[in-house]
């Protein structure tokens, strides 16, 4: 087997690809909780001006940090933003003073509309969000299979390809990903790892099992509950072997619905590079 990888293969071991690990999103609580304190924030700048504007005008105040938690979090948070900027609004600037209870009109009028308004931009703002994510992952994806495909077109060695292999999972996916290949016998000649992908011996038995079967292998799912790493197996006629793990348990990014469909383009390209290259006679 050419080049094959001669470091000890399931022991910890840094990440072997230049790409950075993605910064995990923050957790949801932590999301919630500076929604609040944007609006927290708001209301302060609010008690600042005031003297200077009618009270039904700062209502405006509050829609920009339900803007902003939109933007950054999208629509939970930002609906958390709206209920908290309009019972804010009730309690420290409409009569009586620190009480939920209105008694004029108008600052019934401001604070409905105040809820109507916020709700509109928080819409508007997460969807945006939601379709900037989208458009970011998706050149992402096409990045990360242009450079696999360049390694393949390139013929570079078969190192080089199984770790432009991992790489592109890990670019696609946000996941940490490996890529194994199998001999002649029972033992793995080569792998490739990207975001700091580390197998334990049960991923190993899953990888084997899956490639066995040749059917996919789900992690933390029986028969192998203590893997975390999904596992496709690829097989080309030469009788090159080889199997994709993606770690969606310590992934950035929530698991997609049918990560297979994307799988299966990485592991053509690995097979085509895997696929012996035909002579010329003269």
């Amino acid at each position: 087997m050419p080049d094959p990888f001669v470091e000890d293969l399931f022991a910890p071991a840094p990440i072997r690809d230049p790409q950075a690990v993605p910064s995990p999103p923050l957790p949801l609580a932590a999301q919630y909780g500076l929604s609040l304190l944007f609006v927290a924030l708001a209301t302060v700048l609010a008690f600042a001006v005031q003297h200077l504007i009618p009270a039904a005008n700062l209502t405006l105040v509050y829609v920009v940090p339900v803007t902003v938690a939109a933007t950054l979090f999208g629509w939970g948070p930002s609906l958390l933003a709206v209920v908290a900027g309009v019972a804010a609004f009730d309690f420290f600037f409409t009569e009586p003073y620190y009480s939920f209870a209105m008694t004029n009109p108008s600052d019934i009028w401001a604070a409905a509309l105040l809820l109507i308004v916020a709700t509109i931009v928080s819409s508007v703002a997460a969807e945006a969000r939601r379709r900037a994510l989208q458009a970011n992952e998706a050149a992402e994806r096409a990045d990360a299979l242009r450079a696999l495909a360049h390694a393949v077109i390139e013929s570079r060695p078969q190192r080089e390809i199984l770790q432009a292999a991992a790489t592109a999972l890990y670019r696609i996916f946000g996941a940490p990903a490996a890529v194994l290949l199998y001999g002649d016998g029972d033992g793995i000649d080569a792998l490739a790892a990207a975001g700091g992908a580390q197998l334990t011996q049960a991923d190993k038995d899953a990888a084997r099992d899956a490639l066995s079967s040749h059917l996919s292998m789900r992690g933390e799912t029986y028969p192998h509950v203590q893997t975390y790493f999904d596992f496709w197996p690829i097989s080309t006629p030469a009788g090159c072997n080889c199997v994709l793990g993606v770690d969606f348990a310590h992934s950035a990014r929530e698991r997609p619905p049918s990560p297979e469909k994307l799988v299966e383009v990485v592991g053509g390209y690995v097979a085509a590079a895997l696929r012996p290259r035909s002579s010329s006679t003269p």
